[in-house]
């Protein structure tokens, strides 16, 4: 069974960002995105989970809701907080891989990368 996992860090306060929501969905082709989950990252920032449905012709679409998480920390609101979401989808093509993907973020900017083995998953974000 896959495992998407993540550490995000928030670059504002140089630390983790503890309880940011992260979603994953799953999506075929033009079929409707079905939810794989909907976690809140541990105090250290981390997720967790495994993938249990695999589709070799699927992406799976991580939502980090960074506008929510700077909200729930009651910054100054400067009136440039573009980034309401930040979504990055990914293939699966390993059903028994783990894929962690870092993200480091802040409410104008955010960087991603993958953590393991570059010939089996392929990262791309979306705007």
């Amino acid at each position: 069974m896959a495992i998407i996992s993540s550490h995000v860090l928030d670059s504002v306060i140089g630390t983790h960002a503890s309880g940011i929501r992260v979603q994953c969905y799953l999506k075929v082709a033009e079929e409707p995105a079905k939810m794989l989950f909907d976690v809140v990252a541990s105090e250290e920032g981390r997720i967790s989970q495994s993938i249990g449905v695999m589709d070799a012709n699927a992406e799976y679409e991580l939502v980090f809701h960074s506008a929510e998480y700077y909200r729930s920390m009651q910054l100054p609101d400067d009136g440039y907080q573009i980034l309401k979401e930040i979504v990055v989808r990914v293939v699966i093509p390993d059903p028994d891989c783990a894929y962690h993907l870092p993200i480091m973020l802040s409410p104008h900017s955010y960087s991603v990368w993958w953590s393991g083995n570059p010939d089996v998953a392929t990262v791309r974000t979306v705007s």
